[in-house]
């Protein structure tokens, strides 16, 4: 149990800070001991209120215009994704989309030096919103979601409140899908419970602490976590395989 609560703690610190990232960094942290069908709809429990805090919290900077079809496309990704993550063995697909979110990471990272807001293209769109939704059903991860929308927005209170925005839509839809194929079980429930009061130390303790750096710095922070993100992804399916 101290594992489940050591990564509900620095899970949701993180997501308080950045906005996301708090599902790889959970799941890193406890799937040397535990599978992803068992990690992971413990995770969505508590990160559903977190993604209702943050987005009521940043209601002001929420672009519907930019969230609607994203919510779309990850809905309709979702639902290959849950049954990838019922009945196959996804390691491939998982260190794939894992190498992409590191080349974007390090992209970004890259065009930094020459800032400039990235133009909404309609294509990137499509395929972002299908990938991270293929990505989210299979693991609730979304980090390739995160650079495309950190790209298209102003500052992070418009990144998080984006985000949060179409992640609470995702979770509205990926709790009873995950019901319906037996995915989401009375175990899940009940650690969820557990660690509730954990979650919440960690999101106010992150969220806190979001508001004492400049928008460079948490700028520069969510590209980091990006880049850390995609190598946790690879990591830890290398090792599992090894």
């Amino acid at each position: 149990m101290f594992w489940w609560i050591f990564a509900t703690l620095v899970a949701f610190f993180v997501k308080g800070l950045c906005g996301f990232a708090n599902t790889l960094v959970f799941s890193a942290i406890l799937s040397f001991g535990s599978s992803n069908i068992n990690i992971t709809p413990v995770e969505l429990l508590l990160g559903f209120p977190t993604n209702l805090i943050l987005a009521w919290k940043e209601r002001k900077s929420i672009r519907w215009k930019l969230c609607l079809p994203l919510i779309v496309l990850i809905l309709a990704g979702n639902i290959p994704g849950i049954f990838l993550l019922k009945n196959t063995d996804s390691r491939s697909v998982k260190i794939f989309f894992g190498l992409v979110i590191m080349g974007i990471g390090v992209e970004m990272l890259l065009r930094e030096r020459h800032p400039h807001k990235g133009k909404e293209s309609r294509l990137v769109l499509i395929l972002v919103g299908i990938m991270s939704g293929i990505l989210s059903g299979m693991y609730g991860i979304g980090a390739m979601l995160a650079a495309y929308v950190s790209q298209v927005t102003e500052d992070s209170h418009s990144f998080k409140a984006n985000m949060c925005a179409v992640f609470l839509a995702e979770n509205l839809f990926r709790i009873p899908m995950y019901t319906a194929t037996g995915i989401l079980t009375p175990v899940a429930l009940k650690q969820a419970a557990l660690l509730f009061l954990v979650m919440l130390a960690g999101l106010f303790a992150g969220m806190k602490s979001s508001s004492l750096l400049d928008e460079k710095a948490v700028k520069t922070l969510v590209i980091f976590m990006l880049i850390l993100s995609g190598a946790a992804l690879v990591l830890g399916e290398v090792l599992a395989g090894g």
